[in-house]
């Protein structure tokens, strides 16, 4: 069987080397760990890894950020499906970017239609968007909603570490020492108190904002502020994720799948599909696809190649739907910086 994966990445950029994607890859594993232990691990002086970051930040849309895990607090998480006029698409999703409950706003299929993933807050948040707004929407042909069963990869768990930028040493070596952050959904929900929302607003406006800073926007003292973010991030409640441009890398091509299982074959399918290097997020949803996922590739001809070579021959495969990403509004902040 042919496979698109060509091993570990490589840089295809002039502006960017090996050392920007172990930075990048650092960040995954760590993203509030200090310039000093990144350098470190990295073999690099700390003026070195400061320098790099400040770079993808301004040029490759780097963005450090907390964000809550739904999962872990229980709240369900629905993936829209918009399909608008020509005309009226753009503005549908610049608005919905805009949106505080709104998280994956991007445009597919040739411009016409939106696909939005939603965090709402609770059954009124959900029920303003679709009810209250989307649904008085002029430009707004129909709406399809999936609820999100399961994740098989994506969230806390980053893309670039699938390629292996750095050794596993190196990845031991860079992990937060305490205990180990939940990865899904646990036997109880967690919860963030009412006292702790200035300092995850903090934290999801910048993931690696300093603790001096926080006892500023919070008013605790910084012994308190550091237990707090200690215990977000053990319980689950929240993490530290990435965000950046994958085109500045190599991989200029993204698209979403909706793909069509056997049930009995769902959980093996997803399970695969999390182990290929070319996915960067894959979903149990309901609806009459199954199974939603991105994939990510260098070029058309790589997608086009993980879809008959690897994914299509997956026992329990019925139908495969695709959707170049033509724009991306939206991923963990807004606005997506521009190039």
């Amino acid at each position: 069987m042919e496979s698109t994966y060509r091993g570990p990445v490589t840089v295809e950029s002039e502006a960017f080397d090996e050392l920007d994607l172990k930075l990048l890859h650092a960040l995954e594993v760590d993203g509030r760990a200090p310039f000093s232990r990144i350098a470190a691990v990295l073999g690099v002086s700390d003026q070195t890894v400061a320098r790099r970051f400040r770079r993808l930040r301004a040029e490759a849309g780097l963005r450090v950020v907390g964000v809550r895990d739904s999962a872990r607090l229980g709240r369900d998480q629905w993936m829209l499906r918009l399909r608008c006029t020509p005309d009226g698409a753009e503005a549908i999703a610049a608005a919905l970017a805009r949106r505080p409950d709104t998280a994956w706003v991007h445009l597919t299929s040739a411009g016409t239609e939106v696909v939005c993933m939603t965090l709402p807050r609770d059954p009124g948040d959900y029920d303003d968007l679709l009810f209250g707004k989307l649904l008085r929407t002029r430009k707004l042909i129909e709406i399809t909603a999936h609820q999100l069963l399961h994740y098989f990869y994506g969230g806390r768990t980053g893309w670039i570490g699938k390629h292996r930028p750095l050794t596993d040493e190196q990845v031991a070596a860079l992990r937060p020492t305490g205990p180990p952050t939940a990865p899904g959904p646990g036997p109880a929900p967690v919860s963030i108190a009412p006292e702790d929302e200035p300092l995850v607003a903090a934290l999801k406006a910048d993931g690696r904002v300093t603790y001096p800073e926080l006892q500023r926007l919070t008013g605790r003292s910084e012994s308190a502020v550091k237990r707090r973010v200690a215990a977000l991030l053990g319980s689950g409640a929240l993490y530290i994720d990435t965000e950046y441009d994958t085109a500045y890398f190599g991989f200029a091509t993204a698209a979403m799948l909706w793909v069509t299982v056997d049930p009995g074959a769902l959980d093996e399918v997803g399970r695969a599909m999390a182990g290929h290097p070319e996915i960067a997020h894959a979903s149990a949803v309901t609806g009459s696809a199954n199974l939603m996922a991105t994939v990510v590739t260098r070029d058309t001809a790589e997608l086009y190649t993980y879809l008959s070579g690897r994914l299509g021959p997956l026992d329990g495969v019925r139908h495969i739907e695709s959707a170049p990403l033509l724009r991306r509004f939206k991923e963990l902040t807004y606005p997506r910086p521009l190039r």
